[in-house]
């Protein structure tokens, strides 16, 4: 029996009395995947991304780990809920226009003293001032640094369209306008190089794409890593106790935290690895997350039909955006069709073995996403599931 079998009939017999559709969590994968993370940020903190996990209580399990410190959010309101959940120590990593959070926060010491938030330009600290509805809290900042890649004097442009902040005197200039402005303190700085964080370095079947990827990835790595540390010596010489550097992601965790200038490392997917995080020469993870859809017919030889499944992930539209059938091995989409809304047929030989009721294990393309689709996940230790924990949308909580 090979290792993926065996996960599947651990899974099938811990969920036996459970029906699909459901999603599990494999805490033995999840925890041996939160170890590996510590491991490769080489004594710096991990800061965990809420949007890659998207439950309350995975978030405490792995904070509660020696080598992790503070969440990542990725909306005000969630920020706020999870202040007020207990949760002391949040990054807010993109910039908001949630006026009534604003005046939310502004008004209470709590969540102020745990949220802090992201800018990059001064209209966003215009729009917190003319949100705060007479709070008077000081609303603590971070400032993002754009971490793209350019090449032939600008003209090519590689990695997300983030912060409009390039240069050391860019970010020292907006750090002095938040120093000079009644109301705000500047803690920190992030920057998330995307480029080299979330991009697989080992694309199967494309061996000259994946030479150039790794080629790209090891230039921006160097380029960024002298003006990180320019911009950081910039800003502190404005704000000399700033107090956290935050960058990385899961795909470079120990690159960036060879770097001196930063203090602190970002990552979620590599506790739950979707499909995504697959292609990487840098790490190996173990699936922590899958999904199971029930088969609810059987057309014909070679082919089941599962109920729903068509759970894309967030990105440009492709395949790689797309789940995969997982367990049992062999089963692949029909390519007129592909995972679908209320029904989706897999072909392959496997789907001669399978029964009405059958369970089919897929994995989603990007972590945390796949928690929008469930209410529950049910925590698999062993072949025995072990608790059941409600998501953020079992929480009544759908922050985008």
């Amino acid at each position: 029996m090979t290792a993926r079998a065996a996960d599947r009939a651990r899974y099938d017999r811990a969920t036996a009395h459970l029906d699909a559709p459901l999603a599990i969590v494999d805490l033995d994968a999840f925890d041996a995947n939160a170890a590996d993370l510590v491991r490769r940020a080489g004594g710096k903190p991990v800061r965990v991304a809420s949007k890659s996990v998207r439950c309350r209580a995975l978030l405490e399990r792995v904070l509660a780990r020696d080598g992790f410190q503070g969440v990542m959010s990725f909306t005000l309101a969630e920020s706020l809920w999870l202040a007020r959940s207990g949760f002391e120590d949040i990054l807010l990593a993109y910039p908001s226009a949630d006026r009534a959070g604003f005046a939310e926060l502004a008004a209470d010491p709590k969540p102020a003293g745990a949220v802090t938030v992201m800018v990059d330009d001064p209209a966003q600290l215009d729009l917190i001032d003319a949100a705060r509805d007479g709070g008077r809290e000081v609303v603590r900042v971070c400032l993002e640094l754009d971490t793209s890649l350019r090449l032939l004097g600008g003209r090519v442009r590689v990695g997300a369209r983030r912060s409009p902040l390039r240069s050391p005197a860019q970010l020292a200039e907006l750090a002095r306008s938040v120093a000079r402005r009644p109301g705000f303190r500047l803690v920190g700085i992030m920057a998330y190089e995307g480029h080299v964080a979330g991009v697989g370095d080992a694309v199967a079947g494309r061996p000259l794409r994946s030479r150039a990827i790794r080629l790209m990835q090891a230039a921006a790595r160097r380029e960024l890593a002298e003006r990180r540390a320019a911009v950081v010596r910039a800003v502190r010489a404005v704000v000399p106790d700033l107090e956290f550097v935050n960058g990385g992601g899961t795909g470079s965790v120990q690159h960036t935290a060879a770097e001196e200038a930063v203090t602190e490392i970002a990552a979620g997917s590599g506790l739950y690895v979707p499909r995504l995080f697959d292609n990487y020469t840098s790490f190996r993870g173990r699936p922590a997350a899958l999904f199971a859809q029930p088969v609810v017919r059987r057309p014909g030889v070679g082919v089941v039909t599962v109920l729903g499944g068509g759970y894309p992930a967030s990105g440009a539209a492709g395949r790689d955006r797309l789940p995969v059938p997982y367990l049992p091995e062999g089963l692949a989409y029909d390519p007129q069709e592909g995972p679908g809304e209320v029904q989706t047929p897999l072909l392959g030989s496997p789907a001669d073995d399978l029964l009405v009721g059958d369970k089919v294990w897929f994995r989603h393309a990007k972590a945390g996403e796949l928690c929008e689709r469930f209410d529950a996940l049910h925590l698999v230790e062993g072949d025995a599931v072990t608790a059941t924990v409600p998501t953020y949308r079992g929480e009544g909580r759908t922050f985008l």
